[in-house]
């Protein structure tokens, strides 16, 4: 399991980094380094859409396994109808 928290917090540190490296390199003219505060913004970014996705997904799957757990006769009888409908698709007769 993924400590959201943890990776939301490194993905502001470094996002916040990237800001101060992309102001100081407009400042000092220096290209490269506004560059690569561009990237870090990116990649603080990047991190925090992971967590979000990560949150999301996971109180989904957690969802689906209550309610396995709550009717487990009813999750029996959705995946058997599905694997009914796949299996008719799949192996239909040819004429």
């Amino acid at each position: 399991m993924v400590d959201t928290t943890s990776v939301k917090a490194e993905g502001f540190v470094q996002e916040a980094k990237g800001r101060v490296k992309d102001a100081v390199g407009a400042i000092s003219g220096d290209a490269a380094m506004q560059a690569g505060g561009k990237i870090d913004q990116l990649g603080g970014r990047a991190k925090h859409e992971f967590a979000d996705l990560y949150d999301a997904n996971e109180s989904r799957l957690e969802a689906v396994t209550a309610f396995i757990q709550e009717r487990p006769f009813v999750a029996l009888g959705i995946v058997s109808l599905v694997g009914l409908v796949i299996g008719r698709l799949i192996f239909r007769k040819r004429g």
